[in-house]
């Protein structure tokens, strides 16, 4: 995939908990679109029973929207994934100004992280550059991966005139909404209720 460098910047702002009101900077590359405030604010409200305590995984960090709302809104862990370079090191000058030391940041693709992760998780979110369009794969692989447990929530986010993307049969939507030109919903991990 080209990247395209540049030295632009976006500015993403911690809606709610800890760090709520913090603003920080990501670098502007090829595919990286921050889930935008409105739509943390319901996500969060509809994961808020369950994130404190909780481990998660953010597959496509990017700019960190998700995985650092969900540490500063009382999750226990968080594992990010980001492949891209300079969008890693952004990530991680973030998480260290931050001093977020539940958050590890992880510079792979998430199709290898999978492969070998460790641990179960209870929140995942699952929002890819739509151009790579990675949704079922990783889902695939997320089901298949014994990494997540029974009820765990499963985030995902894609384009409005794009079909829901395949997923295993035991992810039942919980919530679906939409604004501007996204479509999310959240989905549970059902164990044991076929693939």
């Amino acid at each position: 995939m080209a990247k395209q460098k540049s030295n632009k910047q976006g500015i993403l702002r911690i809606i709610g908990g800890r760090w709520r009101g913090r603003k920080l900077a990501f670098p502007d590359t090829e595919g990286l679109r921050p889930t935008g405030d409105r739509v943390r604010e319901t996500l969060f409200n509809w994961l808020q029973p369950v994130l404190g305590g909780s481990r998660c995984l953010d597959c496509f960090a990017g700019s960190g929207a998700l995985g650092l709302e969900a540490a500063s809104r009382g999750a226990d862990s968080v594992v990010m994934v980001e492949w891209d370079r300079q969008a890693a090191a952004a990530l991680q000058q973030n998480i260290d100004l931050l001093q977020a030391e539940q958050c590890q940041l992880i510079q792979d693709r998430v199709e290898q992280y999978l492969q070998s992760a460790q641990g179960k998780f209870d929140v995942v979110f699952l929002d890819p550059p739509y151009q790579l369009d990675l949704w079922s794969p990783v889902a695939l692989l997320l089901n298949e991966s014994g990494l997540l447990n029974d009820g765990a929530r499963i985030y995902l986010e894609y384009p409005r005139r794009q079909p829901q993307p395949d997923l295993p049969a035991n992810w039942h939507c919980l919530k679906e909404k939409q604004a501007g030109d996204v479509k999310y919903a959240l989905f549970e991990f059902q164990n044991g209720a076929g693939a």
